[in-house]
């Protein structure tokens, strides 16, 4: 009986892939800069908690944030009042699964969890590079769609 259990979970986590952990992949790719839990380092490097969850609860905010993974960011921007000069490498080596998990675990971070899935993450990946994401920042600041 043992061997049936066993075997079943085998099975059910080699079958279509074991579901990504966001929490892990956070951990591994983007807590050294933003730090455990989210709460980054003022004028260096944005707190993530409480922010990503705001700007995916609006539509324009869930499609940017796909981008901002798969092609980074850099340049000046203002997060709770502090200018942050940097650079957001890309992380678009990361599969599609493994990036809808990490942006639904950082929306659920001191917010209600908004989900993606990989075929969100698919169909931004097939658009065209953003020639500028700074101006799309500067467009969803000015809405208030990221504070």
């Amino acid at each position: 009986m043992k061997f049936v259990i066993v075997a079943a979970a085998i099975l059910a986590a080699t079958a279509g892939g074991a579901a990504a952990d966001g929490a892990g992949i956070f951990d591994t790719s983007c807590a050294f800069c933003h730090q455990s839990g989210g709460v980054g380092v003022p004028g260096q490097f944005p707190r993530l908690a409480g922010r990503v969850g705001a700007i995916a609860a609006k539509p324009d905010g869930k499609k940017f944030l796909p981008q901002i993974l798969l092609h980074g960011l850099s340049g000046r921007i203002t997060v709770d009042g502090e200018p942050i000069l940097g650079i957001m490498p890309a992380f678009d080596t990361l599969s599609d699964d493994d990036i809808a998990a990490l942006l639904s675990y950082l929306t659920g971070l001191d917010h209600a969890a908004v989900p993606f899935t990989a075929d969100e993450i698919k169909a931004v990946r097939a658009q065209p590079s953003p020639a500028d994401m700074m101006a799309e920042r500067a467009r969803l600041s000015a809405a208030k769609i990221v504070p």
